[in-house]
Formats: C-alpha cells, sequence, structure tokens
C-alpha cells in the first residue's frame, strides 16, 4: 500500500454530480490532507455547476477523472448499480477509492472488488457513515470498558420517508439499487457486524409491496455466533416529518436506545454495583474521550448525564441467560449530540470523518474501519436477506474471504 508524502494533499476526483455529491463535497471541504481535483458526470450541465461552486475542472467521465495525474483517489457518488464497475476501473488505474454504498449490488461483485482492492494495494474506504458516529463508537468504548456488556441481541427499526421517491425513481428498480436490503439496509448489517464484532450465519426475511406497486417494507433475522440475533426492519412508507428510527441494543443487565437513522441521541439503562456505579458517575467527565471520532468535528454543545438511583433492586444476586450478578444500583445515562435538529450536521460530519480515515490510511499505511472487507461483508448479508425474502427460506451467509486478517472481518 502507497502512502502519499507527508504535507502534499490527497488530490480527489468525484464522478457523480447529483445532490448526494454536492452534500459529500461540502462535508468534506477543508478536510486536512484532502484537495479536490476535478469532478465528472455525464451530463455536463451538472458537473459544470459543481466544478463552478468548488473551483475546479468539470469532466464527462471517470475514464477522464483517470486521464488526470492530480487524481490519486476517486469519489464515487453515483447510483449503486454503477458502483462495482467504477470502483474496479479505478483500483487498476492504481487509484485510491472513496465509494458510496453499497459497494456493489450483488456479493459475487461486491467481493471482485474487495479483492481488486487488496491485490491492487490501494485504500478502498465505503461510505457505511455509521461505523464513524459518535454514539456507536461510545457503544464500543463503554463495552470496552465493561460498563456495558456485549450485546446480545441487536434491534433496528427504520420507517422511512418515500416522500421523494416517485414511482419511476431508480430507487424501486432492483436492477439500479439492488433493492432496499442493498441499497439501504447494507448501513445496518455493517453496523450490526460492528457492534456484534462477528459476521452472521444465516438470515431469514421477508418482503411486502405496496397495493400495485413495489416492495416498500423488509425485515431480516439475522444469526450471528454465540446465539445473538439481529433483526432488522426498513420500510419506506412515510412523510419526512413522521420518520422514525430505533436501535435497540439489549446487553443483558444494560440496554442501550439510540434514535434516528443518522444516530444523534442515545440513552442507557444498566444495573450495576456500586464499583460500576461510581464508574458511571465520573463518565461525563470523559465525554471528549468517549465521543471521540477522528475527522469529526464536535458542535460543542454534546452532552453526557448520568443519574444512577442507589438500591434500586434487591441486594441479592440477579440472574439471566446463566450469568449470576450483583447489582441493586440502576443507572440512567443519556448521550446527546443534538438530536434531531443535529441531524445534518451528525451525518456530514460523519461522512467527513469517512474520508479523513481515507486520507490516514493512504498516508500511515494501516486499513480504514469501513474498508472493502467491511463493504464485502454487509452486501453478502444484504443479497442473503434478498433471497430469503425472495424464496421463504433460511439463506447461509457467505463467510468472510480467507485471506481477511484476523479482526478485519468486523
Amino acid at each position: 500500500m502507497t502512502a502519499g508524502a507527508p504535507h502534499t494533499p490527497l488530490g480527489i476526483g468525484l464522478v457523480g454530480c447529483g445532490g448526494f455529491a454536492e452534500f459529500v463535497l461540502d462535508a468534506i471541504a477543508g478536510l486536512p490532507g484532502l484537495r479536490l481535483a476535478a469532478v465528472a458526470d455525464p451530463s455536463r450541465e451538472r458537473a459544470a455547476a459543481l466544478a463552478e461552486r468548488h473551483g475546479v475542472p468539470a469532466l464527462g467521465s471517470l475514464d477522464e477523472l483517470l486521464e488526470r495525474e492530480d487524481v490519486a483517489a476517486v469519489l464515487i457518488a453515483t447510483p449503486p448499480a454503477t458502483h462495482a464497475a467504477m470502483a474496479t476501473k479505478a483500483l487498476r488505474a492504481g487509484r485510491h477509492v472513496f465509494c458510496e454504498k453499497p459497494l456493489a449490488t450483488t456479493t459475487e461483485d461486491a467481493a471482485a472488488v474487495a479483492d481488486e482492492a487488496r491485490r491492487a494495494g490501494r485504500v478502498l474506504v465505503v461510505d457505511h457513515v455509521l461505523r464513524y458516529n459518535p454514539l456507536l463508537r461510545a457503544v464500543q468504548r463503554l463495552t470496552e470498558r465493561e460498563l456495558l456488556s456485549p450485546v446480545r441481541r441487536f434491534l433496528f427499526e427504520n420507517d422511512a420517508a418515500d416522500e421523494d421517491l416517485g414511482p419511476d425513481h431508480w430507487f424501486w428498480d432492483p436492477a439500479h439499487s439492488g433493492g432496499i436490503f442493498v441499497e439501504h439496509g447494507v448501513h445496518f448489517f455493517d453496523a450490526a457486524r460492528a457492534l456484534l464484532g462477528s459476521d452472521p450465519v444465516s438470515v431469514r426475511a421477508t418482503a411486502v409491496a405496496r397495493p400495485g406497486g413495489p416492495v416498500d417494507m423488509v425485515s431480516a433475522d439475522v444469526v450471528h455466533p454465540g446465539g445473538v440475533l439481529a433483526s432488522h426492519l426498513h420500510s419506506f412508507t412515510h412523510a419526512h416529518r413522521a420518520e422514525r428510527q430505533l436501535m435497540r441494543l439489549d446487553h443483558g443487565f444494560e440496554e442501550t436506545r439510540i434514535t434516528g437513522w443518522i444516530p444523534a441521541y442515545a440513552e442507557i439503562s444498566a444495573w450495576t454495583d456500586e464499583a460500576g456505579a461510581r464508574r458511571w458517575e465520573q463518565l461525563p467527565l470523559q465525554l471528549g474521550p468517549l465521543l471521540a471520532v477522528d475527522g469529526f468535528r464536535p458542535h460543542g454543545d454534546e452532552q453526557l448525564t448520568v443519574h444512577v438511583e442507589r438500591d434500586a433492586g434487591p441486594a441479592g444476586p440477579a440472574r439471566g441467560r446463566g450469568e449470576r450478578r450483583t447489582a441493586p444500583h440502576h443507572v440512567h445515562a443519556v448521550i446527546d449530540l443534538g438530536g434531531e435538529a443535529r441531524k445534518p450536521y451528525v451525518y456530514a460530519q460523519s461522512v467527513r470523518a469517512a474520508m479523513a480515515d481515507l486520507v490516514r490510511a493512504v498516508r500511515e499505511g494501516t486499513p480504514p474501519a469501513a474498508d472493502a472487507l467491511s463493504g464485502f461483508g454487509a452486501v453478502a448479508v444484504a443479497e442473503a436477506a434478498t433471497v430469503a425474502a425472495a424464496t421463504g427460506r433460511e439463506q447461509p451467509v457467505i463467510p468472510t474471504f480467507p485471506w481477511a486478517s484476523e479482526g478485519s472481518s468486523a
């Protein structure tokens, strides 16, 4: 893997000049170590408008981007069905890649791209923004500190908006989007893999179509090793103002509830002993390190509150799923990134952190959090869920590649 000179900004070229591209470029503007070199789109009008806004050349295709020596990395912001071919072409041309999710619309194509990145020795980051969200990082850190037990049950419910998804939108066409599990579900299949630290074993799934229309609601039950079950539901059936999302993590003696598909608010309920209660009470003093994500700029209004009710339960031991603890004290903790009002900011900063991870990985030669194997693994679960829903039969999830390094699969 090559690393750039320490003080030379990484030149990046964007392909796909739609609305999401505008969002990404605004999010990463001014990121240290990165410089936008050019943008490209088959629509010269869209390319020209975005190029003028950012003061860079407007090109007509990925091929034209790859002809430029100042383009060391390619940002792919096109519809899902194009991702695999574009990523492969960029990698073969010796470029690093930042790819909007999903990495591909099939497991076969995702595996091929992941293998291409490995053989090319180039960095590939998939825009799995939940990997770079401070709340999910906080859950991982609290688990490492043993204030939270490992997740034994993962649930996510997503009642998303279809208000901007007209009947002819490419989102509804599996040939372009891969379907809901692939186009959107990969975020949460990947989040479950990250929080559980394992690749799933099998999946059962259901898909429901609106009357006379496309599939707009899907659910999947994914089995992870150790008897851990991850349940996912996605519907695209609501007005924007009526969207609802909830991630619930069952840790046994503790529970975490995270709201928003771009998480900005979390509540934790925990039963603990006196030593644990004291550690929880000290946690607000550690807010910065707890939420820290490289490249994510806090807005300064983040809050962590902890309330401990001592002797809220009996003093004797309690048991659950074979685990015995003395835990008479109840903890209620709230981590607030600003709630729903901060969702656009948190989203943009998570994208910025993912791009910062690309820059860091190129310079230091270490793998990013949302690497090619992360992209491959999420698509593998999504494809298995799609087949399970279509056939009505439980499907195995293919194992991680044998060449994956230990610990990188999740």
